[in-house]
């Protein structure tokens, strides 16, 4: 991999700053495999998360910064409820946060993972930033909003919730970009017109962290491309011992913004059909009575390892944790619950790669069905294998070097017809 000709004043390659947003682990996990693949190879790398999540960085062989970000209790709160994730004070914090950050490092390119704000501050100091982000959330591509968790679905049958969802989805899905368009408004940038995916992928280049073969509407262009999936993994810490038996192998993972409460209902029929389960919590503690049986749990287990070795993959049904399955070949269960895992979900199920469950109408009964369905007959596992079979062989990090790279000069000429 070789950097492009942009040198830094002390004779080294592009300086690349990493902001990653703390709203979940994913969002820090993303961006870091990312940025240790640039390290190392003639690129100067500052990774810059939340103090939480600075475990993912230690040890890291480039500089790492502390970055101001809204608590992912918060975050998660706002999702649960169906709030807009930010109100204007706080991305307004984030942008004079990310430009101290920016004046401080004078970085060549600036990356962000589901850091928003970047969408302005980044502009307000004319430096090149990269959106790390989902091909679901494209503005190239429709967007028919699914139904995800809500208050109100606790409440209604699911056929009249989603009647008064699609009756005014397009409503909250502008209240939702309202705190954004505010923002640019208050340094005089241009509106985003009230379109929820620019808001959230609104950059010089949007990188989109999934498998072309699942959006091929999503097709490359001058402000976007896909990088590919990218895997990340916790470090194994114990051994894992072998759970005995011949039952399928499940990995059962909800990550950080999933909601334990729902392994009351599965890990019972993962029991009961004989399956062998290993459960990483992410640190939550497991609800209340239910039973182990010929399960392991941790708080976290290595999911590159997991996943390459299971049968099946029950995950919330986010990006980060289907796309580490389906690399390895192995198809997903997903248990949704917000909308962006309703819609990454949408396209595995339409790929014929694993199902959904709504998280609101998860139980034995939906939980056993999809199971066996998953289990019996090789078709799912055959197109997670397809999908597997499809990731660049350049793997992301060179991918990105070639975009970065691409950019760097794109944005020199630009630089230079001003000039003249």
């Amino acid at each position: 991999m070789q950097p492009s000709s942009v040198r830094t004043a002390g004779g080294v390659g592009p300086r690349i700053l990493f902001l990653a947003e703390g709203a979940t682990l994913a969002h820090v996990a993303r961006p870091f495999v990312l940025a240790e693949g640039l390290a190392g190879n003639g690129y100067e790398v500052l990774f810059a998360c939340p103090e939480d999540y600075s475990w993912v960085a230690r040890g890291a062989e480039f500089r790492v910064a502390n970055l101001q970000s809204q608590p992912a209790a918060i975050f998660a709160a706002r999702l649960r409820k169906g709030a807009p994730l930010y109100d204007e004070k706080t991305l307004a914090g984030y942008v004079e946060d990310d430009l101290a950050l920016l004046d401080r490092e004078q970085p060549d390119v600036v990356i962000g993972d589901f850091r928003i704000s970047l969408a302005v501050s980044a502009r307000l100091r004319n430096v090149p930033y990269v959106n790390v982000c989902d091909a679901y959330w494209s503005p190239e591509l429709p967007l028919d909003p699914p139904l995800p968790s809500l208050p109100l679905t606790r409440m209604l049958p699911i056929s009249l919730a989603s009647v008064l969802f699609r009756a005014f989805s397009g409503i909250g899905l502008k209240l939702h970009a309202l705190p954004m368009e505010r923002l640019r408004a208050r340094y005089g940038l241009p509106s985003l017109g009230h379109d929820l995916r620019l808001c959230y992928t609104d950059a010089d280049l949007r990188l989109f962290a999934n498998f072309p073969a699942l959006f091929p509407a999503a097709g490359p262009s001058d402000r976007s491309a896909f990088v590919g999936p990218v895997e990340w993994s916790p470090r194994a810490t114990a051994e894992i011992p072998v759970i005995p038996g011949e039952g399928p192998r499940v990995y059962v993972t909800m990550g950080s913004s999933g909601d334990p409460a729902v392994l009351a209902s599965l890990l019972p029929v993962l029991a009961a059909e004989g399956c062998r389960s290993y459960v990483a919590t992410a640190g939550k503690p497991l609800p209340g009575g239910v039973p182990l049986h010929a399960a392991h749990v941790a708080d976290y287990l290595p999911g590159r390892e997991m996943c390459a070795g299971a049968d099946l993959v029950v995950c919330n049904g986010g990006s980060p944790t289907t796309n580490q399955a389906l690399m390895h070949g192995t198809p997903v269960l997903g248990i949704a619950s917000n909308m962006d895992q309703f819609l990454n979900m949408r396209a595995i199920e339409r790929y014929g790669a694993g199902r959904t469950i709504r998280a609101d109408r998860v139980d034995a009964g939906a939980v056993r069905v999809a199971l066996r369905d998953l289990l019996s007959g090789d078709g799912y596992r055959r197109r997670a294998g397809d999908l597997a079979a499809s990731v660049d062989s350049r793997g992301p990090s060179r991918i990105l070097a070639h975009h970065v790279d691409a950019l760097l000069r794109r944005h020199d000429r630009t630089a230079a017809a001003r000039i003249d």
